[in-house]
């Protein structure tokens, strides 16, 4: 018996490295988020907190501050029922705490990251990567400083890049089933539901399915993403009183009038500069990758680029805003790898070039811990150098200390900004929280206050945290204030 002939030397068997590859650029990349969410109480921007967090704490807890975009309906309520859902899991399992839902939350939302990393895997298979060039790209998400960092927020943008790639990791794949296409469409318009610029992707889609003359398959999707369109409408309807009406708010707040741009403005070279200084080794391998895929994945190389150039041409930037879209770029970044690959015929040196690749991940996950706001294009003129983590922290875990006092019947936040907290989602009591310009400390109407050391006068210092302090005051009793707001100031 003759034995099998071997591979061709252009096609190495490649699957155990592969598989290795992924699984431990994926644990490690869990593990890095898990521990974020868990030990993490700061914030990047209060949108984390009063976009989802706050209005979720309403819904299951029955109180809350309101931000402005819940008042006038600038937000439609998928994401807040989104963590709702799971923090009220959370409450049903015991964890009633502050330390309990809000890690179970950002543990979720971690969990929801990595396996953002698998979808961008996935998404690069149906593009013909093989298996070692597509688990190169897909490490490259998983270990990243930025993604990281961003991972555990109970943001929208978190909350829609796994239903993004995904979808279209689906609907894409080369004679995809019609349930694969209904799926993968479904998917993107539940994305579109939890953050509205995913609308992007959905356009894309169909031009993807057009530009292939796949004409029936253009039918079914659009039918799919219009009943999601009619749903996204039904649930303003149910909750706002008005079909769209968060969409059309929301338009014509941070479009027609540009609002948006009050919380500052930045040229359009701001995303390049950010993403190469907040993980230069990274973004160099992905564009270059990148680049080597667009033959091979012009459509997908489009929507990534057409969602890019949007954001950049919008004033008011952060770099949140690009994190559904990272998943497209590593998916990018592995078909390129495939393509880089395929020139090499020897298996040492392919293998050498995806270990080169992962390592360049795993160094900016090395990193990832000394991250400051400049890095992240945040705050760059008030705070440029200060580190990006638990920024606000000690004062959100003073607030849970505050609210786990049986006396405290009034809370005032001297400290910060009101926004800059994490309002009644650490704070957890319902009696009044007043804000640092609310009434001063003899109107009686709370015994507590959360300050700075130098104001760590006229009572009785309970719990510290740096130079930020718990005080109580010598009130027996607070006095009812009819006139409190739940508005956030």
């Amino acid at each position: 018996m003759q034995p099998s002939p071997a591979p061709p030397p252009h096609v190495p068997v490649e699957p155990p490295l592969a598989q290795g590859l992924l699984l431990i650029a994926l644990a490690v990349g869990a593990v890095l988020r898990v521990r974020l969410a868990l030990t993490d109480d700061g914030l990047y921007w209060p949108d984390e907190i009063y976009q989802s967090l706050e209005p979720a704490h309403r819904l299951v807890f029955g109180y809350g501050l309101v931000a402005w975009e819940f008042i006038d309906g600038a937000r439609n309520w998928a994401l807040p029922g989104l963590v709702a859902g799971l923090m009220g899991l959370a409450r049903g399992l015991g964890l009633d705490s502050p330390a309990g839902y809000l890690g179970f939350v950002k543990t979720a939302f971690a969990l929801l990251g990595t396996a953002t990393a698998w979808g961008s895997f996935r998404l690069a298979r149906t593009y013909g990567a093989s298996p070692l060039a597509a688990a190169t790209g897909a490490s490259l998400l998983a270990l990243a400083a930025v993604p990281l960092y961003f991972a555990p927020r109970a943001m929208s943008e978190n909350a829609s890049a796994l239903p993004v790639v995904l979808g279209l990791a689906l609907a894409l794949r080369p004679g995809a089933s019609r349930r694969a296409l209904v799926l993968g469409a479904s998917l993107l318009g539940l994305a579109v539901l939890l953050r509205l610029q995913s609308s992007v992707f959905c356009v894309g889609l169909l031009a993807v399915l057009a530009a292939r003359r796949r004409w029936r398959e253009v039918g079914v999707a659009l039918g799919v993403l219009a009943v999601w369109a009619v749903l996204f409408g039904l649930l303003d309807r149910l909750t706002w009183g008005r079909w769209f009406h968060s969409a059309i708010v929301y338009l014509d707040f941070n479009v027609l009038k540009q609002g948006g741009s009050a919380w500052g403005t930045a040229p359009f070279s701001y995303y390049g500069r950010v993403l190469f200084g907040g993980m230069r080794g990274v973004t160099v391998v992905v564009v270059t990758l990148g680049l080597l895929a667009l033959r091979r994945a012009p459509g997908l190389t489009a929507m990534a680029a057409s969602f890019f150039l949007l954001h950049a041409l919008q004033p008011h930037k952060e770099l949140r805003f690009l994190v559904p879209v990272f998943p497209l770029f590593t998916a990018l970044a592995g078909v390129g790898m495939g393509v880089a690959l395929d020139q090499l015929t020897l298996p040492r040196l392919r293998a050498g070039l995806a270990l080169l690749v992962v390592g360049v991940g795993a160094f900016s996950a090395l990193r990832s811990g000394s991250l400051t706001f400049g890095d992240l294009g945040q705050y760059e003129d008030a705070k440029p150098r200060a580190s990006a983590y638990d920024d606000s922290g000690p004062v959100n875990r003073l607030l849970m200390v505050a609210g786990q006092r049986e006396d405290t019947c009034g809370l005032k936040l001297e400290a910060v900004h009101l926004a800059w907290s994490g309002g009644y989602s650490y704070f957890h009591r319902r009696v009044p929280l007043y804000p640092h310009f609310g009434p001063d400390r003899g109107s009686g109407l709370f015994n507590y206050v959360i300050t700075h050391a130098s104001q760590g006068f006229g009572g009785e210092v309970v719990a510290q945290e740096g130079d930020t302090l718990l005080l109580r005051l010598p009130v027996r009793a607070c006095a009812p204030d009819p006139g409190y707001s739940w508005r956030l100031p």
